[in-house]
């Protein structure tokens, strides 16, 4: 078996330096597409939302089809403490902006629906309520936490998420909901 000599020259230095380079713009070029959705926060280019169509209590719910309104999209289930805060907030952002074309479709992600029903007669929501069991919606949408919010314009565009809920981070949500409806308006 024969050695191979290494190269100590000039040369391999800049062989070495070049294969940093060109691993370190691999590393890069897989980690920019992470930044189209934010786990939490404002995307900067903003990327179309997952199109979903989902069985709700009276018939179905499609995602294309709400293009001309502004779609906050929450996914949710029974056993989730957060979810049971975000319910009546969701319930006030609805009453206060669905005149100006917000509609709000809180997705359920409970296996069985008699959980979600049960958990529904508590809060009557005014929105729409669609039903996911197998959760397909949710890892279109990257889901990490729960309850987790999404923001789409009319355009379909994913502009704002949100993981979690706490009454603390409320005002920044609606903060993003207002502009998004105002910059939907002026154009």
């Amino acid at each position: 078996m024969k050695r191979q000599k290494k190269s100590t020259g000039p040369g391999a230095a800049s062989l070495a330096a070049r294969r940093c380079a060109a691993l370190l713009l691999l590393l890069l070029s897989l980690a920019l597409p992470a930044r189209a959705r934010t786990a939490h926060g404002v995307s900067p280019d903003p990327p179309l939302a997952a199109s979903f169509e989902l069985p709700t209590r009276t018939g179905t719910v499609a995602l294309d089809g709400l293009r001309t309104k502004v779609v906050l999209v929450d996914f949710w289930a029974s056993w989730c403490g957060p979810c049971r805060q975000s319910f009546p907030w969701l319930s006030t952002m609805s009453e206060r902006y669905g005149e100006n074309g917000l509609v709000v479709v809180a997705i359920n992600l409970d296996k069985d629906r008699d959980l979600a029903q049960a958990f529904l007669r508590q809060f009557s929501p005014p929105f729409i309520v669609a039903f996911d069991p197998e959760g397909k919606t949710a890892e279109a949408f990257n889901v990490t936490a729960m309850p987790s919010s999404f923001l789409v314009s009319r355009s379909g565009r994913l502009v704002y998420s949100h993981a979690g809920f706490d009454l603390r981070d409320a005002d920044t949500i609606e903060k993003q909901i207002k502009k998004q409806i105002k910059e939907e308006m002026t154009k």
